[in-house]
């Protein structure tokens, strides 16, 4: 009787468990048991690692083999688990030693010719592993990059089957081959794991990957010179980049809104290593890392179309779910455009994600917490026509069908949103008469120093911006200028602003405040953040940009 232990990580949503894979040989008829909750894909290991070690020059044993992954509670599924199920197979049958592998974290999928395989959440996984005290870490060749991303592990990168077993046996390391090199033009095969067809769900990760402004790379994004006019919806972007803000944009069409949320990660600051870990890691998981760069360094974007359905937004599938557009966005821009044409319902569930910061979602199959602390940019039209606000455009959208679009955007929803501005009609003259406006890394430039000032402010806290921080904590620990909150108080008692409504004003003045450079908000700063929420002119705006 033999046998072998390792280890591997079962990945629910961005969050590993440690799984302890066993192999037991047995006298008896040659059957080939998998125990412990496997999936579809991981029950058909069997046949991936009898190929696998067969075809690597290795014996198969005849005898009765039982491998279980434990805890036999937690669902497992995927392919991540064929490197530590071989490897406990051959460690029982004393093809190697126990011994050697019983502190060993093994991911990766095995091909039938015994090659190692990338798959997703190989990040994920290894901080899974790092958190559990594990030290030494093997995965497929492809994805060493990825893994050593985490600290403090050793990761050991192979090819095939073959070079792990003389690794570990401390025999000479056959050389491998590449694949056969594909027609040009073509995938590479062998990357095919890393990707799920339609997995990004509108993440335009292509602008991200451009470098943000502000983080002093060369800025391949849309720049804000483009946008002609349009000085309030500027000043409110740079509000909402300055102090991670939700931004409402509301205006007929053709006047700039989406040109203007597009711009938006480019003045946004790069960003920090711990925040791209947690951003990759979401990434990896839902199979829309880019090939060749293991680590997401900018704030993604991602742009859902209006049909997207409730799961796609916040997360689901079949089975354990999988991230969803507001997780896909973490640490970045989720930007809704026709934001009313959206179900009702998939606009209703982005309200929980907006105040925590994280989505849970419950299925049959369990339930999975996924980190979505995005930033919402909703975009709209005054009606389904779009010619409400214009004079003289010829609107023919009764009352009843204006109040019922904008209806469809809920009061609970957009007092989730800070920031409220009406976009306007370019005119004439500021499309063609005058010249560019500020190009994005002036902008960046201050929303940089902005948020320099919050983090210094907030430096012993769990916070970095305005827009994370609670209300209570604001209020208590870092109090205003006396009698600046005066307008807004008064606002309250008439009904006009929410609890919650008084607190999103007193972070957008404080971001205000740190635009101007100055150490508190003053009454000005509150006035300029009250009529960025309601629209209401309190007289003339203050921010850095003025």
């Amino acid at each position: 009787m033999g046998f072998a232990r390792t280890c591997s990580v079962a990945l629910i949503g961005v969050e590993g468990v440690v799984v302890e894979v066993q192999a037991d040989l047995e006298p008896g008829l040659a059957a080939f048991t998998l125990v412990g909750l496997p999936d579809k894909s991981l029950v058909e290991s069997r046949d991936r690692v009898r190929a696998a070690i067969v075809n690597s020059g290795e014996t198969w044993p005849q005898k009765k083999l039982t491998v279980g992954l434990s805890p036999a509670s937690v669902p497992k599924g995927g392919s991540g688990f064929d490197l530590a199920v071989a490897c406990a197979l051959l460690a029982a049958n004393e093809r190697i030693a126990p011994k050697s592998i019983a502190d060993l974290m093994m991911i990766g999928e095995l091909g039938l010719d015994g090659r190692v395989r990338p798959v997703r959440g190989v990040l994920p996984a290894v901080l899974a592993a790092a958190d559990a005290g594990y030290r030494h870490v093997v995965v497929p060749e492809r994805t060493t990059a990825e893994a050593s991303l985490v600290p403090g592990v050793a990761v050991l990168g192979v090819r095939s089957l073959r070079q792990l077993v003389a690794v570990l046996n401390d025999e000479p390391v056959p050389e491998e081959d590449d694949e056969a090199p594909c027609r040009e033009g073509r995938p590479d095969p062998i990357l095919a794991g890393l990707t799920v067809p339609g997995g990004g769900v509108g993440a335009g990760l292509a602008t991200s990957l451009g470098g943000s402004a502000s983080g002093g790379g060369l800025a391949l994004g849309p720049d804000l010179a483009d946008v002609a006019g349009q000085s309030a919806a500027r000043l409110a972007l740079e509000v909402a980049a300055a102090g991670a803000h939700h931004l409402y944009l509301k205006g007929p069409p053709g006047a700039g809104k989406t040109m203007l949320a597009e711009r938006l990660p480019g003045i946004l600051p790069a960003l920090t290593r711990q925040e791209s870990l947690e951003v990759t890691a979401v990434h990896s998981v839902a199979g829309i890392l880019p090939a060749g760069r293991p680590l997401v360094d900018a704030p993604p974007f991602c742009a859902p179309h209006h049909s997207a359905t409730m799961p796609s937004l916040v997360g689901g599938g079949s089975g354990l779910p999988r991230p969803g557009a507001v997780s896909l966005a973490h640490r970045g821009v989720l930007f809704l455009d026709e934001a009313p044409e959206f179900t009702v319902k998939s606009l209703e569930a982005l309200r929980q994600p907006l105040e925590s910061g994280h989505v849970v979602v419950a299925r049959s199959a369990g339930v999975m917490r996924l980190p979505a602390r995005f930033m919402l940019v909703l975009a709209a039209n005054p009606c389904p026509c779009g010619r409400h606000s214009l004079l003289g455009a010829g609107c023919e959208c009764s009352p009843t069908a204006v109040r019922r679009y904008q209806a469809r955007l809920s009061g609970p929803l957009l007092d989730r949103v800070d920031l409220r501005v009406e976009v306007e009609a370019v005119s004439r003259s500021e499309l063609i008469g005058r010249g560019p406006g500020e190009s994005t890394a002036v902008v960046a430039a201050r929303v940089r120093d902005a948020r320099e000032r919050a983090a210094v402010r907030y430096a012993d806290t769990p916070w970095r911006a305005n827009g994370d921080i609670p209300g209570h904590e604001l209020r208590t620990r870092w109090p205003v200028a006396p009698g600046a909150m005066h307008p807004a108080e008064r606002d309250m008692e008439r009904g006009l602003l929410t609890a919650r409504g008084l607190d999103r004003v007193l972070r957008v003045a404080w971001t205000l405040a740190d635009l101007a450079g100055h150490p508190r908000p003053d009454a000005e700063d509150v006035r300029a953040a009250l009529q960025l929420r309601t629209g209401v002119s309190r007289g003339p705006a203050t921010a850095g940009s003025r």
